[in-house]
């Protein structure tokens, strides 16, 4: 999917490596910092194809800072029947990311596991 003249904006592609599938289902929750703490911006779900219907920040909501990006796991694994035990190793995983140049747009690939997870600012 190209991005030519898009504006600015943060997007998330959640990858299930488990399965081998997108990330469909998975509830994700956004918040920035503002100097005393994590302030909640939004609650998401990610689309069949692992991305979020719209991105998760652009136009006047995209802004440099800090942010959190808490993805439900364990919640996403159990609702798909998969034997895992309780609690998981894995429940809610924080991810924690700066946006320092918001005039770039910024995508954040997540693969992940009942067991782990990576990811990285993809273009």
């Amino acid at each position: 999917m190209s991005q030519a003249g898009l504006s600015p904006r943060l997007t998330l592609h959640a990858i299930d490596n488990f399965h081998g599938t997108p990330g469909a289902g998975m509830v994700c929750d956004l918040a920035m910092h503002d100097g005393t703490g994590y302030r909640p911006i939004r609650t998401v779900t990610t689309a069949p194809n692992g991305r979020t219907a719209e991105p998760l920040l652009v136009d006047e909501a995209f802004k440099a800072g800090r942010y959190e990006l808490v993805l439900h796991l364990e919640a996403y694994f159990a609702n798909l029947g998969v034997k895992l035990p309780t609690p998981n190793f894995l429940g809610l995983v924080p991810i924690r990311f700066r946006i320092r140049d918001a005039s770039q747009r910024h995508h954040l690939p997540v693969l992940f596991t009942p067991w782990g997870y990576s990811y990285y600012r993809g273009s």
